[in-house]
């Protein structure tokens, strides 16, 4: 069995360690004047592998506050997934 001069400096060490492996981003979609709600809910489903439930939720939090975060995840998951977005005409950002 090891002792530590300061278990709980070696816990903290720990904790910063997986935060840091651990960052989560959010992918947030913004509203515009342009895309109607049935393709914004067709891109969510597409490209962010939303159930229709979750699309249709997104889409209105974002009709009516202005924006939602649709995904959250690493900054791998989410970049491609903001790429697509962004290529369909909808206003993303990590």
């Amino acid at each position: 069995m090891k002792f530590y001069d300061n278990p709980q400096r070696e816990y903290q060490e720990e904790v910063a360690l997986l935060e840091q492996e651990d960052e989560v981003y959010k992918l947030v979609l913004h509203n515009d004047d342009v895309n109607t709600f049935d393709f914004v809910i067709e891109c969510l489903i597409e490209i962010c592998k939303h159930t229709l439930e979750q699309a249709e939720q997104c889409t209105i939090l974002v009709h009516y506050k202005g924006k939602c975060t649709v995904k959250t995840g690493s900054m791998e998951l989410l970049k491609p997934m903001h790429e697509k977005l962004i290529s369909r005409g909808l206003t993303s950002e990590i």
